[in-house]
């Protein structure tokens, strides 16, 4: 596997994916020079939105009759721009689209075979919210402001306190709640502000982002609480206050730790190990993905 640019220009040690996540007979390179050898050449979509279509590999040599072209992409439709140009260019997608090619969520939840003992940390805070990108227009900060009317709520990153030392799990260990309120809305957009922020800190997730259902195809209807379940913000306050109150009812936020443990994907090694044991599975099958745009935005 080519990595065509490496994500956001910056160079790594290509990951050992024998060791690390089992993955036998993967090569994962980002020297160009290889890359009529390459079975599958990935792009990430940032990378590629800022050298633009240019940038592509135009030969010689030229592109191998049964390499793959991958398309990469975390972000979400609205940060993703550029791709109305993209139609017919590659032939897998990678992303956290369940319906993706190469599905590698944000994380996810697994039965492990001998389930260990779930201890929760000592809760001494209320609500915490971690944001860097802070923009008046997002409905993430337009519900927090109405939010914060009724409800402590202690802010940290760009407009707010400043992280402890040992980072975002760490301080959010002591809070009962977390907002794991997504930068925008839509299909399977579910990223490390729930897994590692909300999960990862034992802190129960009060989520904004795609509709209940949608997060109900990834983790237990009673492991988060979602806005929409609220007419108001008021009203999701009175609520989160009852729950502090109720120590009975707080904790059923936890029972499902008693069959899963959470896994916080790697960023990027996981996701370059995932599309190389892909390549592998598929052997010949080959496709084109005719409009990436129209895809990715539904």
């Amino acid at each position: 596997v080519l990595l065509w640019w490496e994500p956001f220009g910056r160079p790594r040690r290509m990951a050992d994916c024998l060791r690390r996540y089992n993955i036998t007979g993967c090569r994962l390179s980002a020297d160009r020079s290889r890359y009529g050898e390459a079975q599958a050449v990935l792009f990430h979509h940032r990378d590629l939105a800022l050298h633009g279509a240019e940038g592509l590999p135009r030969g010689p040599p030229p592109r191998p009759p049964r390499q793959l072209w991958v398309w990469m992409n975390f972000e979400s439709p609205s940060h993703s721009p550029g791709l109305r140009g993209l139609a017919g260019l590659f032939n897998w997608t990678m992303t956290y689209r369940r319906d993706s090619d190469v599905f590698v969520p944000y994380g996810y939840l697994y039965a492990p075979p001998a389930p260990r003992p779930f201890v929760l940390p000592r809760k001494t805070r209320l609500v915490a919210w971690v944001i860097s990108n802070w923009n008046e227009e997002h409905a993430r900060v337009r519900y927090y402001r109405q939010l914060k009317e009724h409800l402590a709520i202690d802010v940290y990153g760009a407009r707010g306190l400043a992280l402890a030392e040992g980072g975002v799990v760490e301080t959010v260990s002591a809070y009962k709640f977390y907002l794991a309120f997504e930068n925008s809305q839509h299909t399977d957009y579910i990223t490390e502000k729930l897994w590692r922020n909300a999960f990862a800190a034992s802190a129960v997730p009060v989520v904004l982002g795609p509709r209940r259902a949608n997060y109900e195809r990834f983790i237990p209807p009673d492991s988060f609480i979602h806005v929409d379940d609220f007419p108001s913000p008021r009203l999701l306050a009175t609520y989160l206050k009852f729950l502090d109150k109720s120590k009975p009812n707080y904790r059923r936020y936890f029972a499902w730790r008693k069959k899963y443990e959470v896994h916080v994907t790697s960023f990027w090694d996981e996701h370059f190990c995932k599309v190389c044991e892909a390549v592998r599975a598929a052997g010949n099958q080959i496709k084109t993905v005719r409009n990436l745009a129209s895809w990715f935005e539904s």
